[in-house]
């Protein structure tokens, strides 16, 4: 239940914000049951103290979800992400074209997709072009742009120049946050906007994000995603997760984790 009294209200508010995002006085109206002016002047005293900034609408936390580097996300979630790419790559049949996004969860995709044949492969991800490069039964496009370092990614105009050439028999997008309503969150607008681009071009969407990242909204740029698209998550995912996609349409993949060790947890020598 929402806490009683103001200052626990408050407390509430900060918390709500830094953990989801933004803070909208709507929402926070319907969360606590209280009026609107109630919420406006809750947010007016937390952004007085310094612990919040307001925006329109609502407020943020001045310390919410800094972006994590692609390097920082990779040993996250490791066997979750694997099983993950392992059901998406099951899905590739030999002589497709197919566009994958930057990411880690679509960068393990491309490693398991190294052992296809007679496939054509476009990508913004360094990650997946690095997995690509040596196989010589997999054809490579890279959709080159301006590079963002965090996410190790080409994004604006001649990416979107570059993607507007092809067309995909299926794309697999990743998220760092992903509601039932909203669709895709990131950090930077020119990411959502290449991601829904890349969803109009193919002809099956794939969004792969671990059961941490469902419901969440830490960003507040959003890519909004074509009906029928299809949500590959993991096993831990819960019933409720799950009901909020599929209530509006959403196909919905639980891909069961495999037992190998992560990246910087090596596997034990033999007869240990």
């Amino acid at each position: 239940m929402p806490p009683n009294g103001s200052q626990a209200r408050r407390e509430e508010i900060l918390r709500l914000a830094t953990t989801t995002g933004l803070a909208s006085v709507e929402e926070l109206s319907r969360h606590f049951g209280v009026t609107a002016s109630t919420i406006r002047r809750d947010l007016a005293r937390l952004t007085a103290d310094g612990r919040l900034a307001r925006t329109y609408g609502g407020a943020m936390a001045l310390n919410a979800h800094p972006e994590a580097s692609l390097r920082q996300r990779t040993t996250e979630a490791y066997a979750q992400k694997r099983a993950i790419a392992r059901w998406a790559a099951a899905q590739v049949q030999p002589g497709e074209t197919v566009l994958l996004d930057a990411g880690s969860t679509v960068g393990a995709l491309a490693h398991e997709l190294r052992t296809a044949k007679d496939l054509t492969v476009a990508t913004t991800g360094l990650t997946a072009l690095h997995e690509l490069a040596d196989v010589e039964s997999v054809h490579v496009e890279c959709l080159g742009g301006t590079l963002r370092p965090l996410s190790q990614a080409f994004v604006g105009p001649l990416t979107e120049a570059a993607l507007e050439r092809m067309t995909f028999d299926r794309v697999f997008l990743s998220a760092d946050g992903v509601t039932a309503d909203g669709g895709i969150c990131e950090a930077d607008l020119r990411q959502t906007r290449l991601k829904e681009l890349m969803a109009r071009r193919a002809a099956r969407t794939y969004v792969l994000a671990h059961a941490a990242k469902l419901g969440r909204a830490p960003f507040h740029a959003w890519a909004q995603l074509p009906a029928g698209w299809t949500l590959v998550t993991d096993a831990s995912a819960t019933d409720a997760d799950v009901a909020a996609f599929t209530g509006r349409g959403t196909r919905v993949v639980l891909a069961e984790p495999v037992d190998e060790p992560s990246p910087d947890r090596p596997a034990p020598a033999e007869g240990d």
